[in-house]
């Protein structure tokens, strides 16, 4: 699924600088980095420009999300269509917080780090918020576990393909 989103971005916003493309792809949820980076591997942007980019598209919400998503989700649960919604989406973000919940910093920062669906910054940060980690140990987490995600990732979108095409 994510790769068919990923093919459409690229495609739909072809009229943009293939930087931006992946910029734009990395600040998506459920995408993230790890979608901006297989965008850039696609649109063959070198990795050593494309990092940074996808880093910094991704890094972008997450103090919005750490500050502001508590707030948000309170107002909008008062809300008739909305709230049900809301509150499946927290449950389900809860039902992955067992890892979160037991070892804090390390646990996040694995959540973030490790590449699987329904992980990544966004989601990290929304469990940060929703198991009270602090603001100071949420954020050096998701960003380590973002250079994770970005070692793995390149790993997979760069260097395995190169591996394949020398031998």
């Amino acid at each position: 699924m994510s790769d068919a989103i990923v093919t459409w971005f690229t495609e739909n916003l072809s009229w943009l600088p293939r930087e931006a493309v992946c910029f734009i792809i990395s600040m998506v949820p459920i995408l993230e980095l790890r979608g901006g980076l297989v965008a850039a591997a696609l649109l063959k942007i070198e990795m050593w420009k494309a990092i940074p980019i996808c880093i910094i598209g991704n890094i972008i919400p997450i103090p919005f999300i750490l500050l502001f998503i508590n707030k948000i989700f309170a107002w909008l649960k008062t809300t008739e269509k909305l709230g049900g919604v809301i509150r499946r989406l927290e449950e389900k973000t809860l039902a992955k917080g067992d890892t979160v919940r037991k070892y804090e910093f390390f646990g996040l920062l694995l959540f973030v780090g490790i590449p699987l669906p329904g992980t990544g910054a966004w989601t990290g940060a929304l469990l940060a918020c929703l198991l009270e980690v602090k603001y100071r140990k949420a954020v050096p987490a998701i960003f380590l576990g973002l250079l994770l995600a970005t070692a793995i990732m390149c790993v997979i979108t760069y260097f395995i393909p190169w591996l394949v095409s020398v031998l």
